[in-house]
């Protein structure tokens, strides 16, 4: 979900996330959480396109601005990290689902 704020602040909000554009920054129940630039980057881009499915050569494409040469475990372990930061249960994922054999989405909260 997009709001815009008076200041022009774009905010994404995701259950108990939320994410402001302008002033870089993550929280969760109004506690800052520290991401670095490629995970905010990946959080981004699932949030703002919540009901697509993004593969792992997408998701590298789209953040790295690189072409994928086949190593998803660049992907895969930002992933993992960010999960870690903005999880309840990083097993049981909530903000951040995988799909198989495809790739990953922002989950419906």
């Amino acid at each position: 979900m997009r709001r815009e704020l008076p200041c022009s602040s774009l905010v994404l909000i995701k259950g108990a996330l939320t994410m402001d554009l302008n002033a870089y920054s993550v929280k969760k129940d109004g506690r800052e959480i520290e991401l670095t630039a490629k995970e905010f980057e990946i959080l981004k881009l699932l949030l703002q396109n919540p009901k697509k499915v993004y593969t792992k050569e997408q998701i590298y494409s789209l953040v790295w601005n690189d072409a994928y040469l086949g190593d998803e475990n660049a992907v895969n372990v930002h992933i993992s990290r960010l999960r870690t930061k903005i999880e309840d249960d990083p097993r049981n994922p909530r903000y951040i689902i995988t799909v198989w054999g495809i790739g990953y989405k922002a989950g419906d909260l």
